[in-house]
C-alpha cells in the first residue's frame, strides 16, 4: 500500500514508532557523543531526539484525527 492510501490510523502508527526509533538511535548518538568527546556527534544525536518526538506527536495526532473521523473503526 503506498503512503497516499494509507488511512490517518495506519500512518499515524507508522509515525509513533518510526519517532520512537528515532529517539533510541538519538539517546545512543548522543551518549556516545559524550563518551568520547564529539561535541558534533552528541549534537545530531540531541537533534534527532527532537525530530523523533515530534514525528511520534504528529503520529499520535494522525490517529487523534482518523478516530475523530472514523468512531466506529476499532
Amino acid at each position: 500500500m503506498d503512503e497516499q492510501n494509507k488511512d490517518l490510523g495506519t500512518r499515524g502508527k507508522e509515525n509513533i514508532v518510526k519517532g520512537k526509533l528515532d529517539q533510541a538511535v538519538g539517546k545512543v548518538q548522543e551518549k556516545v557523543g559524550e563518551a568520547t568527546g564529539n561535541t558534533e556527534l552528541e549534537t545530531k544525536g540531541k537533534a534527532k531526539q527532537v525530530g523523533g518526538t515530534a514525528q511520534s506527536t504528529l503520529g499520535n495526532a494522525e490517529q487523534k484525527v482518523d478516530s475523530a473521523l472514523n468512531p466506529d473503526k476499532k
